[in-house]
C-alpha cells in the first residue's frame, strides 16, 4: 500500500511551537535536547521519505512523514520548539557509504552547532578507522540501525568499533528493537552478546527498544551505560500496534534517569507536540520529566 505524501500536513511553525513551549517551560527548564532526529544528505533523505511513502517492508504500514520540509526551515522548527541540542541521525544500508554520511553530518554539525555532531557505521573492514577519524574530528554520539543495515551487531568487524567508543565514552543511538518489523539480528539477544563483551560500552536502545520493551529495559537496569530513548513511544500511532506494557510502568518510572527524549523528528506520521503530550500524560511526574526532556541528555552529553 502507498499512501499520499501531502496527507501529513506539517503544523503551523509558531502555533506548534507555543504548543510545545507550553509544555516543558512550566517546568523551569532551559530548553529541551531531542537525541533522536534525522538529518540527512538531500538525496539520502528523499529516498528514506520515498521508502515510507511506499510503506516498504521495514515500515509495514501508511507512514506519512509530516514534516516534508527544507533542511533549514526543519532546523528553525526544532530551534522555535526550545529544542537546545539535537542529532543528525543517519545510517548506511549497505557497505562503502557510512564514511561519506560521516564527512556530511560534520559539515552539517560545524554549520549547525546546536547539533551533536552525530556518525555512523556499517560492518567493514574500512569501518575502524573512519569510526577512529570521526571520534577524533569531534563525534559526540553514533547511530546503529540494526534493522536497515541488516547486519549482526556481533560481526567480528565491529569488534574494533565498539572497543573504540566503549572506550571514547561516545554513546550509540541503536535501533536493535523488532518494531516496527523485526529484522533478522533485531532483538535483544545480539545487543546482549555486544554488551558482555564490551559492558562499559555506552549505548541509547532507540524507541525504548519498541517491541521487546521489558527485554531492553533489564539491559538498562544491568549495565550503567544503557539508556533508552523515547521515540515514538507512548504515541497513539504505537500504542495502537506495540504498546507499552502496563506492568512496567513502575519500572519506567525507576528508570527515569535513564530515560533520554528523542521524536524520530522529522520522519513522523504526528505532529511533533504530540511525543511531548504523550509523555507528559504518563503521569509519572515532574521531575521525571525534567529528567527526560533535559537533565539526562544534559548530563550524558555535558550540555
Amino acid at each position: 500500500m502507498c499512501v499520499d505524501p501531502d496527507t501529513a500536513t506539517p503544523p503551523d511553525p509558531v502555533a506548534e511551537a507555543a504548543q510545545v513551549r507550553a509544555l516543558w517551560e512550566p517546568l523551569g527548564l532551559p530548553g529541551i535536547v531531542d537525541v533522536h532526529t534525522h538529518f540527512m544528505p538531500p538525496r539520502v533523505m528523499d529516498k528514506v521519505w520515498d521508502y515510507f511513502d511506499a510503506a516498504g517492508p521495514k515500515i509495514g504500514r501508511p507512514w506519512p512523514i509530516t514534516y516534508r520540509e527544507a533542511e533549514d526551515a526543519r532546523v528553525e522548527r526544532l530551534r522555535s520548539y526550545g529544542v537546545l541540542a539535537f542529532s543528525s541521525m543517519l545510517y548506511p544500508h549497505k557497505p562503502e557509504m557510512a564514511a561519506w554520511l560521516n564527512s556530511w553530518s560534520a559539515d552539517f554539525a560545524a554549520r549547525h552547532p546546536d547539533c551533536l555532531h552525530t556518525a555512523t557505521f556499517f560492518p567493514e573492514s574500512s569501518a575502524s578507522g573512519y569510526v577512529r577519524e570521526a571520534i577524533d574530528a569531534g563525534a559526540r554520539v553514533f547511530k546503529s540501525h540494526i534493522q536497515v543495515g541488516e547486519y549482526d551487531p556481533r560481526d567480528p568487524l565491529l569488534d574494533p568499533v565498539w572497543g573504540a567508543l566503549s572506550e571514547a565514552g561516545i554513546p550509540t543511538v541503536i535501533h536493535c528493537g523488532s518494531g516496527p518489523v523485526a529484522g533478522t539480528f533485531t532483538g535483544p539477544e545480539p545487543v546482549a552478546g555486544v554488551l558482555e563483551r564490551f559492558p562499559d560500552l555506552p549505548l541509547i536502545v532507540a524507541h525504548m527498544g519498541m517491541g521487546e520493551y521489558s527485554e531492553f529495559m533489564d539491559l538498562a537496569q544491568r549495565y550503567d551505560g544503557v539508556f533508552l530513548d523515547t521515540t515514538m513511544a507512548f504515541t497513539d500511532f504505537v500504542e495502537e500496534t506495540m504498546p507499552f506494557p502496563q506492568s512496567e510502568r513502575d519500572r519506567l518510572a525507576d528508570l527515569g534517569h535513564k530515560v533520554l527524549l528523542g521524536t524520530d523528528f522529522p520522519n513522523i506520521p504526528y505532529p511533533y507536540a504530540h511525543q511531548l503530550e504523550a509523555l507528559a500524560g504518563l503521569g509519572m511526574g515532574e521531575d521525571w520529566l525534567r529528567a527526560v526532556w533535559h537533565g539526562n541528555a544534559a548530563r550524558l552529553f555535558g550540555l
